[in-house]
């Protein structure tokens, strides 16, 4: 049958019409419907997505998501427990420590956690990991003693154990023993959510684990009950800090990690589109001296440039608001049971004539002071560029490296390519958790017969009271030998998208019982 062209055109102007109606309906359909992704910019490429090969804070960050530990820490700093039942069973001398594990908890390969894999993974993190080799050093075994208990043995007493098993950086991660290899390349742990795809320089996803099996307790700090909201965690590296700003402003980014202090006001400002996060007491930067070898590796040299330094001017370099940042020598602040003021009249000295004396009278000649940097944390920079300074002033020739944080965190395993270099912890309750030079075999490979004997009393000690007086000898020796130098402490500033719901500021910004509103 043929159709007059009068009739086409009634017909579809008929058509257009009801499609007129149906389009603004359409599109409130379309932007009621929920979001299920959150976008997360970070600071850069994480090298690695195997949490034990490295103490670096971006994969710390991402991959405990994935992995958990048998203990974790709660919004207090107190130790408790994540895949273990409960807290350990601890022998009468403090040597055996017998962990129960949760019953039910789902590998994202399908199966179920057992005391076997809890084993391997402690086994591959004392062989593998900075912060397992310490412990390790301190073990006389790690056993299943059944399917779900696992029996922990120790040479003597070790006071830190049970926080070096919670920390996210460097983490004992438990993984499915059948996925252990090295390198990592099946990602089989417990978490929330489960790795879906990398793309190098692009992004790295996470989706929800279904069969994920969550703690009871009320979600408290990294303790507690689990809830993966968010359907897919996309970790995008953003290495430049000042796109990290313009892309939260504009509202790109569900999450924008580190970013410049002084991009607080632009970020206060654009109420609706961003919300400044700020995480107070977050960390403290801090200056690995190499002591293996190369112009550093002379004690009275260090010293020296330790006397020259200001680190008052540093943080200011940093961090330039006075909120963001605190100029005091003590490693733990007033109030902690590991506040000390040994070693402090060494802190902020900025005494140019003085470090020349004691570099000339250490046989400095005129080398080079390698400093390995990196613009991705923006306050790196700033503060080596004032060091810089600071060390010419004192007639040392300073050398600036800027590398990406990848390559730097890559470089600093070699003792040849670098004689000081620059980075940031978080502030733990525990002195042991940070910086990680205080273990052993960390980059630097501060290894000295006065740090071993204090540090063997410190951790075997069990008395926090006691442990507390111990620490200050600690704190001495690091300032007479000067390993690592201590700049201050510092205030993190982030911002989210008011979308990001539920987030609570964390040291290791975490997102599970967060939603997308």
């Amino acid at each position: 049958m043929s159709t007059t062209p009068t009739f086409r055109r009634r017909h579809l102007v008929h058509a257009a019409a009801a499609l007129a109606l149906l389009l603004p309906a359409a599109q409130q359909a379309l932007a009621q419907t929920p979001r299920t992704h959150a976008t997360l910019a970070m600071v850069a490429e994480p090298q690695t997505l195997d949490p034990m090969a490295s103490t670096a804070d971006l994969v710390g960050t991402i991959m405990q998501h994935v992995y958990e530990t048998l203990y974790t820490f709660d919004a207090k700093w107190n130790v408790v427990p994540m895949l273990a039942e409960g807290m350990p069973k601890i022998s009468a001398d403090g040597k055996v420590y017998t962990i129960a594990l949760r019953k039910d908890v789902q590998l994202h390969s399908g199966r179920t956690l057992t005391a076997d894999d809890v084993v391997a993974s402690l086994q591959r993190w004392i062989e593998q990991a900075p912060r397992g080799k310490a412990v390790g050093k301190q073990l006389e075994h790690v056993q299943a003693k059944g399917p779900l208990t696992v029996e922990i043995a120790l040479k003597s007493p070790y006071a830190p154990l049970l926080a070096q098993l919670a920390l996210p950086s460097g983490m004992a991660a438990i993984m499915a023993k059948e996925s252990i290899a090295t390198p990592l390349k099946d990602f089989v742990g417990t978490g929330p959510y489960k790795f879906k795809e990398r793309r190098p320089d692009q992004y790295l996803l996470l989706e929800r684990f279904d069969k994920y099996a969550a703690r009871k307790e009320p979600a408290s700090g990294y303790g507690g009950k689990r809830e993966a909201l968010i359907a897919e965690l996309r970790f995008v590296p953003v290495p430049n800090a000042n796109t990290r700003v313009e892309g939260a402003l504009a509202g790109q980014y569900d999450f924008a990690d580190l970013l410049p202090t002084e991009a607080l006001s632009r970020l206060e400002k654009a109420a609706g589109k961003t919300v400044p996060v700020l995480t107070p007491s977050f960390g403290f930067p801090y200056l690995v001296l190499n002591t293996k070898e190369g112009v550093l590796a002379n004690q009275p040299l260090r010293q020296a440039l330790q006397t020259a330094l200001g680190e008052g001017e540093m943080l200011a370099a940093g961090f330039g608001d006075t909120r963001f940042f605190t100029v005091e020598g003590n490693h733990f602040p007033k109030g902690s049971p590991f506040y000390s003021a040994a070693g402090t009249d060494q802190y902020n000295q900025r005494n140019a004539a003085k470090a020349k004396d004691l570099a000339a009278k250490a046989g400095y000649k005129g080398e080079p002071i390698r400093v390995l940097t990196s613009r991705q944390y923006d306050f790196h920079y700033n503060m080596a560029l004032l060091m810089a300074e600071q060390l010419k002033r004192a007639g040392f020739k300073a050398e600036l490296n800027v590398v990406d944080w990848a390559t730097l965190v890559q470089r600093r395993n070699d003792s040849k390519l670098w004689d000081l270099y620059v980075t940031h912890s978080g502030q733990f309750p525990e002195p042991m958790l940070s910086p990680p030079q205080l273990g052993d075999g960390a980059p630097g490979w501060w290894d000295t017969p006065a740090k071993q004997s204090a540090l063997a009393a410190f951790n075997a000690e069990t008395d926090p009271a006691k442990r507390g007086a111990l620490w200050g000898k600690v704190q001495q020796i690091v300032y007479d030998e000067v390993p690592y130098i201590n700049v201050g402490k510092f205030s993190g500033l982030s911002a989210k998208s008011p979308a990001l719901d539920g987030y609570v500021p964390a040291t290791w910004p975490f997102f599970w019982n967060a939603r997308i509103k």
